[in-house]
């Protein structure tokens, strides 16, 4: 278990819709606790399942369940080495937006009628903003990864680039699947709610409610070739080793891979899908 401490408290300006978890810094690792279901454990399975994937290792972060002491109570949750380079920080893409005009990022992508227009619009302002180039193909992946793990708090308010001191903008590894796998229990996806009848509510919030919508207007603009490699057995080791969370939910978010596995079957590996 680990004990942290007021003075190890984050705030890193990120909102979420769901709620602000406690998070906190220490050494040279953040933590996050469980806010509203099991964020933690989703964070460790996706971030487990991306490393069998064609993604590289420094394109995303990688998160390890944790318990946590703080004061008198005690939180499953999960932590994550600093990705940071030193003199570098994390800004939202719609901090940098506001920044530039005032206005809200947000709401002036959904102004934008057509979807694969917004994903545009999404793109471009961005790139103008950071002078980053491939933001779409990077915009892609993550669309990809939040559809297939069903990460539906996706929006503009946390998804981040890095700055440095001298005002140079750099890529962020991809982060922040808290909201994936159905993990909050306490308000949209009860434990022993009907999973299929839950996995059908789950909605987008990036550019379209719709996850396929979603990724299928990136595809259009910037076809994405990012493919899974993992198994059922993968998944099953990967649930079986974790040591802190019970059974009932393992077994809920077993339930919800297999069925992604099966929806986005074509974006894996010639393999069976069943080893």
């Amino acid at each position: 278990m680990i004990s942290l401490f007021e003075k190890d408290i984050l705030d890193d300006g990120r909102r979420s819709s769901k709620g602000n978890q406690l998070k906190w810094r220490s050494g040279e690792f953040w933590y996050k606790a469980d806010y509203a279901g099991y964020e933690g454990l989703a964070e460790y399975m996706v971030s487990g399942l991306l490393e069998r994937s064609s993604l590289r290792s420094d394109e995303y972060v990688h998160y390890d369940t944790v318990e946590i002491s703080y004061k008198t109570q005690v939180f499953r949750g999960c932590r994550s080495r600093n990705f940071l380079s030193e003199g570098r920080q994390l800004i939202t893409l719609e901090r940098l937006y506001h920044n530039q005009f005032a206005r809200s990022f947000y709401g002036d992508v959904f102004k934008v009628p057509d979807v694969t227009e917004r994903v545009k619009y999404l793109v471009d302002q961005v790139q103008r903003i950071t002078g980053l180039a491939g933001f779409g193909d990077y915009l892609s992946k993550m669309l990809l990864i939040d559809a297939f793990f069903l990460n539906e708090d996706r929006h503009t308010h946390n998804i981040a680039v890095e700055m440095d001191a001298a005002g140079n903008f750099y890529y962020s590894p991809f982060f922040d699947q808290g909201a994936a796998l159905l993990s909050d229990t306490t308000l949209d996806y009860p434990l022993g709610g009907e999973i299929y009848a839950l996995i059908d509510s789950v909605h987008a919030k990036t550019v379209a409610d719709d996850f396929d919508e979603q990724i299928d207007a990136c595809d259009e603009l910037y076809p994405c070739p990012m493919r899974f490699r993992f198994t059922k057995k993968d998944v099953d080791e990967l649930l079986d080793k974790e040591p802190y969370y019970p059974v009932e939910i393992k077994e809920r978010v077993r339930t919800i891979l297999y069925d992604r596995m099966r929806k986005f079957g074509y974006l894996f590996a010639q393999r069976n899908l069943s080893e």
